[in-house]
């Protein structure tokens, strides 16, 4: 589990199973999701999500999702997802990815959550790499890691498979001494 992580208008912690109806409320939608390889049909679908969740925060191998609160109207406003990478790197790299229900977009929710997860992953966690994956159709996400001074490292033709399709994927990432300047 993780300890919450608050910012100015923000508390980013754990699911729980009650989170379930707001969940698959934002994580149902086709529309807001449809750069996301996981879209729930059910409730079923979104327990079975949070039960896959690991029970240790930062183990490696592992995606650990953590959920987005207003703290004004204590709000589910989306969830982050965080893939603990250890491909010979001690558990210094890790992949981040972000979904906002669409009631929430456009407020400075995806920076400010983002940026205080990525503070934490630096300072408190020690990681030495941050990396997302982003489909180059997805403007808003592209200028979003772009604000955040993610810069572009890869581009990948038709190298995902999401939705029966083929899809491109740019790789941004950070590093910590790019971070802590």
């Amino acid at each position: 589990m993780i300890e919450n992580i608050e910012t100015e208008r923000l508390i980013l912690r754990d699911m729980k199973f009650e989170d379930k109806y707001d969940i698959f409320e934002y994580r149902s939608d086709a529309e807001t999701n449809k750069y996301q390889s996981w879209i729930p049909n059910s409730l079923d679908d979104v327990e079975e999500f949070i039960k896959r969740n690991p029970n240790e925060f930062n183990k490696p191998n592992t995606w650990y999702q953590i959920l987005i609160i207003c703290k004004e109207n204590n709000c589910i406003v989306g969830d982050i997802g965080i893939h603990f990478i250890d491909i010979c790197s001690n558990n210094k790299q890790v992949e981040i990815g972000i979904t906002l229900n669409k009631k929430y977009q456009k407020r400075g929710y995806a920076f400010e959550s983002l940026n205080g997860i990525i503070q934490y992953l630096f300072k408190t966690l020690n990681k030495h790499r941050i990396t997302a994956s982003v489909d180059p159709n997805n403007i808003n996400s592209i200028r979003l890691f772009e604000q955040l001074h993610f810069r572009k490292e890869a581009h990948f033709k038709k190298s995902l498979l999401i939705n029966n399709e083929w899809v491109d994927d740019i790789i941004y990432a950070l590093l910590s001494e790019e971070w802590l300047k």
